[in-house]
């Protein structure tokens, strides 16, 4: 199983996690948070980052899911990348992490990976254009 590890400013990590346990209903194991101040020291943050990627480490290794490309989180997370072992997406949101969950048994690092990006991107949608016929759901 491949493990997940969410990176994010401020409580956005727990408060994925515990929106996705309530839709599961249940609480997916090999998943946790960390939170990000960037107040912190920086090899203090590595240090909290490294740990959990060794607590949630699979077999298949571990997807580090951060909330925005740039940002402290995901530049921190980018030093442990490793192609196959510990990859890095930026821009986690509910339906990437409930995708993440429920299909990580199933496919390789790469498969996954590749998946869960495109997934995210067709999540997001404008509402006035789905109603308007314009846009697909």
């Amino acid at each position: 199983m491949t493990g997940i590890l969410i990176v994010t400013h401020a409580d956005l990590g727990r408060s994925l996690i515990e929106t996705a346990s309530l839709i599961l209903g249940r609480e997916p194991e090999n998943l946790i948070f960390i939170t990000i101040d960037i107040k912190e020291d920086p090899d203090h943050l590595r240090k909290k980052i490294k740990q959990a990627i060794a607590k949630v480490k699979g077999d298949n290794g571990v997807i580090i899911l951060t909330d925005m490309f740039g940002g402290t989180p995901s530049n921190l997370s980018y030093s442990f990348l490793e192609e196959g072992k510990v990859e890095v997406i930026s821009g986690v949101n509910l339906p990437i992490l409930l995708k993440a969950v429920t299909a990580r048994e199933k496919m390789d690092m790469a498969k996954l990976t590749s998946s869960l990006v495109e997934h995210g991107k067709r999540s997001i949608s404008l509402a006035s254009g789905i109603l308007k016929g314009t846009k697909r759901a």
